[in-house]
């Protein structure tokens, strides 16, 4: 398979540890709400054409995680759906961590996503592609 570029400029499939993952960029948008919120929409439609099952690594360094941004990240990972095995979030508070998952226990096709927060994005990305919980 060719390897793409998402709207964020993330790699697609991005190739770790002999297994594949895909690192959607959300981090430095600092109070700008729209933005982020854009580009999740244009990530996910991108992903949604994608035709492989496949684990995500998240970074949300330097990015406000308003309740707005927090429910159109759900929002982005419900529409991305099954093709989403794991994910691999960086860069949130633990309040933050808190919203998140009960946002998504509360959304059915995603209550059983197996979701972990990091602070190294090389520890999160060895987590997506190992074979074990």
């Amino acid at each position: 398979m060719q390897i793409q570029k998402s709207p964020s400029g993330a790699l697609f499939p991005y190739y770790y540890k002999n297994g594949e993952l895909f690192g959607l960029h959300l981090g430095s948008y600092f109070s700008d709400e729209d933005g982020v919120i854009a580009m999740m929409k244009s990530e996910a439609t991108f992903f949604t054409k994608q035709h492989r099952n496949i684990g995500i690594w998240i970074d949300f360094y330097e990015t406000k995680l308003t309740d707005r941004v927090i429910h159109g990240f759900v929002e982005m990972v419900e529409q991305m759906g099954p093709k989403v095995t794991r994910l691999g979030i960086v860069g949130c508070s633990t309040i933050t961590r808190w919203k998140i998952n009960r946002l998504i226990k509360k959304t059915v096709p995603l209550s059983s996503l197996p979701v972990k927060y990091f602070e190294d994005p090389e520890v999160a990305k060895t987590w997506l592609v190992s074979e074990s919980e």
